[in-house]
């Protein structure tokens, strides 16, 4: 891909960029170019991607701690970056959990906790970038959704409503700010091999199998390309996409 795409100089922050899927996003935004900040909850981690990412690719890389959900978090996070880099071009708002139970067992916490960090915090650091974004009359958000918020699935109210929700962040955004040179997309994965699926039922992950049409789970690094592509400069006039990441499995 760093052939056809370049982010040279751009600066970019990723949420729960210490491990999985964000871990896989900011190293290969390093490596097209990129300065990285690692915002995580989990500062210990953040620390050691950031070096690593420094290591692999030769690129600056900051670990930042965050709790997405809280505002002052957010903000204090995303003015640590500007401090730091001067400037932010690239938000992926990747940050996540999941409380998977059915419905009638589903605590009142557990709904809000996914909604808060999933949901609640793409809005928090969205808010906190998009002033500075708006002043440089340029930028790329990219939220990452999942195939849950899509056609949702059973024992995920909380976390295909939160996945949801995203899409609908996404397209009111990018009518928000494009007038700004600013775009705003989503990614929708379906399976991907990470420490959250690797504990996946046996059952459920030959469930999950069958419903790909590729036939297996994908890969960190297929949502990291897609990612990739949506904040390049390629991909200046698309805005407002859910791009899916699923192998298929959305239709």
């Amino acid at each position: 891909m760093s052939e056809f795409v370049s982010l040279k100089d751009k600066i970019a922050v990723v949420t729960g960029g210490a491990r999985g899927i964000g871990r896989a996003i900011a190293e290969t935004l390093a490596q097209l170019g990129a300065d990285v900040v690692i915002a995580d909850v989990q500062k210990e981690k953040a620390d050691e991607a950031a070096q690593e990412i420094i290591a692999r690719t030769g690129r600056r890389a900051l670990a930042i701690q965050v709790d997405v959900s809280n505002s002052t978090s957010a903000k204090a996070m995303i003015d640590q970056a500007i401090e730091a880099f001067g400037r932010i071009d690239i938000l992926v708002n990747n940050a996540g959990i999941t409380r998977d139970t059915l419905i009638m067992r589903m605590k009142e916490e557990e709904w809000d906790l996914v909604l808060n960090i999933n949901l609640k915090g793409a809005f928090n650091c969205s808010q906190a970038v998009v002033r500075s974004m708006m002043k440089q009359h340029s930028g790329r958000i990219v939220n990452i959704s999942s195939v849950s918020g899509v056609s949702g699935q059973a024992g995920q109210t909380n976390y295909s409503s939160s996945k949801a929700g995203l899409i609908g962040f996404t397209k009111a955004l990018a009518k928000e700010v494009g007038s700004r040179g600013i775009t705003v997309n989503a990614v929708a994965p379906g399976f991907i091999e990470t420490e959250l699926t690797a504990d996946l039922p046996e059952e459920i992950r030959k469930v999950g199998i069958q419903l790909t049409p590729l036939g297996r789970f994908g890969q960190p690094q297929d949502v990291a390309n897609a990612v990739a592509f949506l904040v390049s400069d390629q991909a200046a006039y698309i805005s407002g996409v859910v791009l899916h990441v699923d192998g298929g499995m959305v239709m």
